[in-house]
């Protein structure tokens, strides 16, 4: 029997709407990224640049065709690995 996990992972990409939204999120990102470059209130890694890729990783999931199932789970596998990296610094191993 497959796994939750697997099945949700590997399913059928979503189609056009959700990589829309997962793009435009990118756009807002790109915006605050450059933005917090401008104003020099952002390092050269922020979080903006990490949310960036992932929901450009997300979209590109969401936007390829529907036998790529497998394509789509590598993205979006890779995609939720790259916004942990968000998560561990800051709450799980503690500010130093």
């Amino acid at each position: 029997m497959p796994s939750t996990v697997s099945d949700v992972v590997f399913s059928e990409p979503s189609g056009r709407l959700n990589a829309a939204v997962m793009f435009s999120g990118a756009l807002a990102f790109a915006g605050l990224y450059v933005y917090s470059r401008m104003t020099g209130t952002g390092s050269v890694f922020s979080w903006h640049l990490i949310m960036l890729v992932g929901f450009v990783l997300s979209g590109i999931a969401e936007s390829l065709p529907a036998d790529r199932q497998r394509a789509a789970g590598v993205f979006r596998i890779a995609a939720i690995l790259l916004l942990l990296t968000i998560l561990v610094p800051g709450f799980i191993l503690g500010e130093p």
